[in-house]
């Protein structure tokens, strides 16, 4: 396959830095349960930074409250752990306080859809110029266990011990319909992790990263169907811009069922996917994302595989670089007073 690409973007100017990852680790000691995905989140994001060119006094770690949360104690970069859902807010103060920062923004299903959702959606909006990492477990695991807003019907756990009967929340979605410019899908496993990151940070605006991560406590293999270590590649959509959607080692593809306005399962013979119906992947195409992100979800698309990598990116201008230049029109030509400011419109004297 060839390598993840992100469409008519450029990221920011690679410093030209040469890290290797012992120079993204901390000395702090790296503290999950054993067999947590976490862990192969962590290494896949510190073989990664070097990769890119970044710099460690260029970089910020921001995080929320949870188990994702502890990322910023394992990076040797600048690092904050905020409080719960609150991250987005922190960040957006960070990178308008100096927009040359480079922001990645570590939250999960709860941290980032349930307290902080207000939050996420306001980032995702606004489009500040970020990675936005959501690792989605369906589950608390920090406070021992309960359903989160991602946890699937019928979910048994202390707090629902009969099976929860909420209707979970889609993060890719959600990140959609808050207007996100970039969408994407990796999972904490995946070889290819390391290229999803990669096209995160290329992409201009909010990068919205949902990373499935097994939780080997309280939601043991709930991804198992999809991203196992091995043997389920047939169940994975690896999208690319420009690249037809096949899986199944091409034997299989997504065609577009016009009659019925969405997606369809072909199967592929001798390679001759066109005449198979297979569309060609665009990521600037928001109504196929849309269609995208529900594929894999039982019991109506059961039979689909699970759609990973840059499933949209359509950039915008960023919310910071509007900010600078709505303040740069406001002070043009104008001395700062700040007396004469705070002088300004109704006063009046106080009697001693």
């Amino acid at each position: 396959m060839n390598e993840m690409t992100s469409p008519n973007v450029t990221g920011p100017d690679v410093t030209g830095i040469e890290t290797t990852l012992k120079d993204w680790e901390t000395d702090q000691e790296v503290r999950w349960c054993p067999g947590c995905g976490d862990y192969a989140i962590l290494k896949a994001v510190q073989r990664t930074l070097p990769q890119i060119g970044a710099d460690p006094k260029n970089t910020v770690f921001v995080s929320g409250i949870g188990c994702s949360s502890r990322f910023p104690y394992y990076v040797e970069s600048y690092g904050f752990h905020t409080i719960h859902g609150r991250a987005p807010a922190f960040a957006t103060g960070i990178k308008l306080a100096n927009p040359d920062l480079d922001v990645w923004l570590v939250t999960g299903d709860g941290d980032g859809m349930s307290i902080g959702g207000n939050h996420t959606m306001h980032l995702l909006r606004r489009n500040l110029d970020c990675q936005v990492l959501l690792f989605n477990n369906e589950i608390y695991g920090l406070t021992k266990g309960q359903y989160s807003p991602t946890s699937r019907l019928g979910t048994t756990t202390p707090s629902s011990p009969i099976g929860s009967v909420d209707r979970p929340a889609s993060p890719g979605a959600f990140a959609l319909g808050a207007g996100g410019r970039f969408v994407e899908r990796g999972f904490d496993v995946s070889k290819k992790l390391p290229e999803v990151l990669k096209a995160a940070h290329a992409h201009k605006g909010a990068a919205f990263i949902e990373i499935f991560q097994n939780c080997i406590v309280y939601n043991k293999d709930v991804f198992h169907d999809f991203a196992a270590p091995k043997g389920v590649e047939d169940q994975q959509l690896w999208l690319e811009n420009g690249e037809p959607m096949l899986f199944a080692g091409g034997t299989k593809g997504i065609a577009l069922d016009a009659e019925n306005l969405m997606l369809a399962v072909v199967d592929v013979t001798d390679g001759d996917w066109q005449s198979a119906g297979v569309i060609v992947h665009d990521a600037t195409n928001r109504a196929v994302a849309h269609m995208l992100i529900d594929l894999h979800v039982a019991p109506k698309f059961a039979d689909f595989p699970m759609a990973l990598g840059v499933i949209y990116d359509d950039p915008r201008p960023t919310f910071e670089g509007a900010i600078a230049e709505e303040k740069e029109k406001s002070s043009a030509g104008r001395v700062p007073d700040l007396a004469k400011l705070l002088a300004k419109g109704q006063s009046w004297t106080v009697p001693g």
